[in-house]
């Protein structure tokens, strides 16, 4: 297909913006020949993203992959979100060591609910649809069931680690699980996807979207594997098992704190995974702080105010400055504490950290008095066998976000 130069040119820049921040593209020469023959018609791509709701709401780490299919859709393509609102009955089997626990029917729903309330923070609706896989899978029958089992051989599907792990370490592996990539790919084949995305722990998943279009005589997609994002930890893929999440619909202090706590030799995997400025900008941004012309505080802080903005408005981001500004930078306790009730009774500040919900464990709670992180009015508490007699007023404070103003009541 002959384009002209500046169709060319058109072409060479719509594939580096796909490139940012992309693990794999397979296979890029098709990504490629898709570009030309779009740019060729005017006609925009089909990109695909399935999300099973299986929690009520999706922190930073699901938003990687929606921020690249905002950036296709700026570049003129189209999205469609699938809702796995039959699929998340079932589960996805990935990186899991033995079979998910299925959802019921509402509890998909109500999360679905909130899914799509959320992904428009950052998808351009005008360049979204929303569909929901029941709408397609729930009408197969028994037949056209098998039909797609036929697809693909067992060996096949034991080229999955997590299956293969559990195979050999004799867990069970349960029919259903195998069917969950083959219905996903069958989004695929339903929507004549030009494009999917997710993550890379969803390579098998995607790939079997270009296997069940081939062997349905359509294009096969290509798939674009985006890498995960670690959490506050710095090192695990972020999650909220973990407790190393940001949610997007935390309060405003929360997820601007959170994100000026992350470690700063990952500032710039978040800036070029999340943020909307261009990959030149962020250069600039790193050359900056590696040339000391730069704190990686005051950078980090512009994508603290840029996230919250996105995903809490822009008052949120003074709200959020004014507090992170307060209580970090002067040391101040806020104004706004959130109060606690507790009986009278003296008991150990550890066994009370716990009971107050500023720690999760009595190990956690050791560990912060030890490394100084728990103060009483301003003052760390480092005695970790005190024996502490609550008073009314008084302020407790585990790390920099948590605080907890004790009401004292028999």
């Amino acid at each position: 297909m002959e384009l002209s130069a500046a169709q060319e040119q058109e072409v060479k820049r719509q594939l580096e913006v796909i490139r940012r921040g992309v693990v794999e593209i397979v296979p890029e020469s098709e990504l490629v020949a898709k570009l030309r023959q779009s740019v060729a018609t005017g006609e925009p791509l089909r990109v695909k993203l399935g999300m099973d709701p299986t929690a009520p709401d999706i922190h930073l780490g699901h938003t990687v992959v929606l921020h690249k299919i905002r950036q296709l859709q700026d570049l003129g393509h189209v999205a469609h979100l699938v809702i796995g609102d039959f699929t998340g009955q079932i589960g996805d089997p990935t990186d899991k060591s033995e079979t998910r626990k299925q959802l019921s029917e509402d509890e998909v729903k109500a999360n679905a609910k909130t899914y799509v309330e959320q992904v428009y923070k950052v998808l351009d609706p005008a360049k979204t649809t929303i569909v929901h896989n029941a709408d397609w899978l729930a009408k197969l029958d028994f037949a056209a069931v098998i039909r797609l089992a036929s697809t693909l051989t067992v060996a096949r599907m034991l080229e999955r680690e997590d299956f293969t792990k559990r195979f050999r370490e004799n867990r069970p592996i349960h029919i259903h699980e195998f069917f969950y990539p083959l219905m996903q790919a069958y989004d695929s084949v339903e929507l004549h996807t030009d494009i999917e995305l997710g993550g890379t722990d969803q390579t098998f998943n995607l790939l079997m979207g270009r296997t069940l279009q081939k062997e349905f005589g359509q294009p096969m997609q290509v798939t674009v594997m985006m890498p995960l994002l670690e959490g506050l930890d710095g090192v695990n893929k972020m999650s909220k098992s973990l407790g190393n999440y940001i949610g997007v619909n935390e309060t405003p202090n929360d997820m601007f704190g959170k994100v000026m706590s992350i470690p700063d030799g990952l500032m710039f995997k978040y800036y070029e995974l999340l943020s909307f400025r261009s990959s030149e900008e962020i250069a600039a941004l790193k050359a900056d702080v590696e040339a000391g012309r730069a704190h990686p505080r005051d950078v980090k802080m512009a994508l603290a105010k840029e996230l919250v903005g996105r995903f809490l408005g822009e008052q949120a981001v003074v709200e959020a400055v004014t507090h992170w500004e307060q209580v970090f930078q002067s040391g101040a306790i806020p104004e706004d504490v959130p109060e606690i009730t507790v009986t009278p009774e003296a008991r150990w500040i550890v066994k009370l950290l716990v009971e107050t919900g500023l720690a999760n464990s009595n190990s956690e709670a050791r560990r912060a008095i030890s490394q100084g992180a728990v103060k009483l009015n301003g003052e760390k508490m480092l005695d970790v066998n005190l024996e502490y007699t609550p008073v009314d007023g008084d302020v407790l404070q585990l790390g920099k976000r948590q605080f907890g103003k004790l009401l004292v009541k028999a």
